[in-house]
């Protein structure tokens, strides 16, 4: 593996990790209490047990996911915008937009431009303990832009 994949394995890997950590709320340092939470929530997860079903985290997990997520995403969801932020901040030298759009396409699995708590899960559900086979199939999906099940290079 080149050197230049091996990095960027890497970033991508701590990408992964960032987002881990802005939806258990670990991103910010800053501990609110309890009352600075009641932010007016306009999305929830429909059905836990579903999502347990669904993904590789537990209940718990899924609650402290949760919490951490609706911390920091107070609507409920995460836009385009928000998420190329979040990405730059680990590619700081170029542009890396183009790369966080694709990525962002590969997260929002209904297409409505925002990505719930259970989009962004189950996706982290893979990419962190997923088996090789899901995690190949992630993979295949990300680069299948024009999704024809196919990868092709654009001339």
């Amino acid at each position: 593996m080149s050197s230049r994949r091996r990095r960027c394995k890497r970033q991508l890997i701590k990408f992964t990790q960032h987002i881990a950590r802005l939806i258990t709320g670990t991103l910010n340092s800053d501990n609110e209490d309890e009352e600075q939470e009641s932010t007016t929530v306009r999305y929830h997860p429909e059905n836990l047990e579903q999502l347990q079903s669904q993904t590789h985290f537990s209940r718990q997990e899924l609650q402290l996911l949760y919490r951490g997520f609706k911390n920091d995403c107070p609507s409920g969801v995460v836009n385009e915008d928000t998420f190329k932020n979040i990405y730059a901040l680990f590619f700081p030298l170029g542009d890396s937009s183009k790369y966080a759009q694709f990525l962002f396409n590969a997260f929002d699995k209904d297409k409505n431009g925002s990505l719930s708590f259970e989009e962004l899960v189950c996706d982290l559900s893979v990419l962190l303990r997923g088996t090789t086979e899901e995690k190949l199939n992630w993979a295949f999906n990300l680069y299948d832009i024009n999704k024809d099940g196919q990868i092709t290079k654009e001339v």
